[in-house]
């Protein structure tokens, strides 16, 4: 369930100008990898030291293949690609390394969890 809370923003442009309020998620905590690792320790037979092993490994695996270009993908949940922002030069013999402003990567999450997450429950926060 995702917890959202409501929040007042200042619109300048287009015909919604003024006062405005939307929704925001409410992140209570992030999950680490060592939760990861005990609830999947917990769900199967494997211990919690190979577990994190495994995941350190895939951790940094992972890392290694978007760096050197690769997307990387994860069959339901989506896949992790990188790409490169440019200033566009006037002739193609311009196009160097300094022509690239920034390396990133983006998550692009496959139609099933797309799908999923359609139908994930919301609910407001409020504080007690």
């Amino acid at each position: 369930m995702i917890t959202y809370t409501k929040k007042s923003k200042t619109m300048h442009i287009g015909t919604a100008q003024g006062q405005k309020y939307v929704a925001c998620i409410k992140r209570d905590s992030d999950t680490s990898l060592d939760t990861i690792a005990e609830e999947i320790s917990v769900a199967t037979s494997l211990s919690y030291p190979d577990v994190l092993a495994a995941l350190k490994a895939f951790e940094i695996f992972v890392g290694n293949h978007i760096m050197n270009g690769s997307a990387v993908k994860f069959g339901t949940l989506g896949a992790f690609i990188p790409k490169i922002s440019s200033k566009a030069e006037a002739t193609e013999d311009d196009v160097t390394d300094d022509s690239i402003k920034r390396v990133s990567c983006r998550f692009f999450p496959s139609v099933s969890f797309k799908n999923k997450m359609k139908t994930c429950k919301l609910r407001l926060y409020t504080a007690n």
